[in-house]
């Protein structure tokens, strides 16, 4: 009895699930450093708080990316 025969489904999940993993810790990181950043000098959370959102949108679109993509080339196969 074969097992893989049984197996099936589109790969370009699989790989959307591999490329949400950066952007998820990327943004892990961005926060971590905003909170320990406005805990060490409480005064400079306004003036750093647009970088965390640039940021965080810079990086939200490498997963959007990914998602694109992961369409684009599961229609184009």
């Amino acid at each position: 009895m074969d097992i893989a025969a049984g197996v099936s489904g589109s790969l370009a999940a699989i790989g959307y699930g591999l490329a949400a993993i950066g952007p998820g810790i990327g943004v892990g990181l961005i926060f971590a450093s905003y909170i320990q950043s406005t805990a060490r000098q409480p005064e400079s959370s306004r003036m750093t708080l647009p970088f965390v959102w640039i940021g965080f949108a810079v990086v939200e679109a490498l997963a959007l990316f990914g998602i694109a993509f992961g369409f684009i080339w599961a229609t184009g196969s």
